[in-house]
């Protein structure tokens, strides 16, 4: 059995035919056989906005005024890894471990301060007769595949605003972001290329309930209808017409959430490719504040392929979903009354090894949220409607464990009234597997 790293996806799904390391540092210890393992990358980015509308829950970055420009050196979409992890047969089990931190290349005051995640810490335990069982925090199940094709994984994408852990490359502009989840997961044995995995995963609730304009941290208030306040709120002085919001933005129901996918891979002379599905079901619970939820299960599913013959790279993605929102899972996927809104997006792509071992590659991408029933302008008019965005990108090898990376990416984010903001992102930087 081999850990599940990171490092891996990305070798085999985004740099096929680029430099990186097969394996980590591996050290025998008695029983068990230690394999510290990971990444270093670093960008400069520069973004320049040419627009200062409301569109909440939008991905143009650091577009915070018209004709803005903004330059930062930052993590790119895939954090810093620092990964230990070890294997040991024992009792007829393959048994593993992992846990990795992930520390930001970005400051986040004048003193050096960083930022710090724990992405993953997980065990495993199965055989390849009958498959294997992980039980921890890891990477999603659902849409896992749709970012660990993105090119942009070994890039900037979208900037996110200084001090971040990471930019969020084509997220929310092609696909929803699989996250890093607690799990309990069943993973099949290789059945010829076909494999299957199913899970139970931590239910996120319904973060960002409604307003389509509160971050999952924040108290950032919108304007809405006096209508649409629910007649068990006391307005008072600081939930006026103007200013109610939802109350729901950490809302958690009780239940696990439900994840499951399924992949064939395959190979023929020089041709190889891999075909996917994915989906997720998650309860919601009443949002608060009186709101109950009309449509209590949250859910999407998705379709991808990609293959590769002669150089050539072309990756399909497809997503839909109800009440599983936008960019972030749950993200603004219901209204504050309580209605669920639909979501749909995906993302082509392109790429090409040249001689020189270089990787080229265009994608596009589209992200589009409706209004839930009962939703008008007049009350959510700034609320996203579609985050699109172009990107090219080159990626060259140095050596076997190095590659230099630059690209350019133009985002554009519309709200439901048609007010747009638009953005434009150049980076160059480096990342280094081992």
């Amino acid at each position: 059995m081999k850990i599940n790293k990171i490092k891996l996806a990305v070798a085999g799904a985004v740099l096929a035919s680029a430099s990186i390391a097969n394996a980590g540092i591996i050290i025998p210890a008695g029983e068990w056989t230690v394999d510290l393992s990971g990444n270093v990358n670093s960008y400069a980015a520069w973004t320049k906005a040419d627009s200062k509308n409301t569109v909440a829950g939008g991905v143009t970055g650091l577009a915070e005024g018209g004709n803005n420009t903004h330059a930062n050196i930052t993590t790119g979409l895939l954090p810093n890894f620092l990964s230990l992890g070890a294997t040991t047969r024992q009792n007829d089990l393959d048994v593993s471990w992992l846990i990795s931190i992930q520390p930001g290349s970005s400051t986040t005051a004048a003193a050096g301060v960083g930022t710090l995640n724990t992405r993953q810490a997980y065990l495993t335990f199965g055989d390849k007769s009958w498959g294997t069982i992980k039980v921890g925090k890891d990477l999603g199940i659902f849409a896992s595949d749709a970012i660990l094709n993105d090119m942009t994984l070994l890039g900037v994408g979208v900037p996110s605003s200084a001090g971040s852990n990471t930019t969020y490359g084509r997220i929310g502009a092609g696909y929803l972001y699989a996250d890093w989840k607690s799990q309990i997961s069943y993973t099949t044995p290789n059945f010829n290329g076909f494999q299957a995995t199913v899970g139970l995963t931590q239910n996120w609730g319904a973060s960002r309930a409604g307003t389509g304009t509160r971050t999952a941290a924040s108290t950032t208030y919108t304007t809405v209808a006096m209508s649409s306040i629910p007649s068990s709120v006391s307005v008072t002085a600081t939930t006026t017409a103007a200013n109610y919001y939802s109350a729901a933005s950490s809302n958690r129901a009780s239940a696990t959430a439900y994840e499951g996918k399924a992949s064939y891979s395959f190979a023929a002379n020089d041709v190889t490719g891999k075909v996917w599905v994915s989906g997720i079901a998650n309860k919601v619970a009443d949002l608060g504040a009186g709101v109950t939820v009309a449509d209590g299960v949250a859910y999407a599913g998705d379709i991808g392929a990609t293959v590769s013959a002669a150089g050539f790279g072309l990756t399909g993605y497809y997503y839909a979903g109800k009440g599983i929102g936008t960019t972030g899972q749950m993200w603004d996927g219901y209204a504050v009354n309580g209605n669920a809104r639909d979501s749909d997006g995906g993302y082509v792509q392109a790429t090409y090894v040249l001689p020189t071992k270089t990787k080229v590659g265009v994608s596009w991408g589209i992200s589009n949220l409706d209004f839930a029933s009962g939703e008008t302008l007049a009350t959510y008019g700034a609320l996203v409607k579609q985050n699109e965005m172009w990107t090219g990108g080159i990626y060259h090898p140095l050596t076997k464990h190095l590659n230099v990376v630059a690209e350019y990416s133009h985002v554009n984010s519309e709200n439901q009234s048609g007010a747009e903001n638009k953005s434009d992102t150049g980076s160059l930087g480096a990342i280094l597997f081992f």
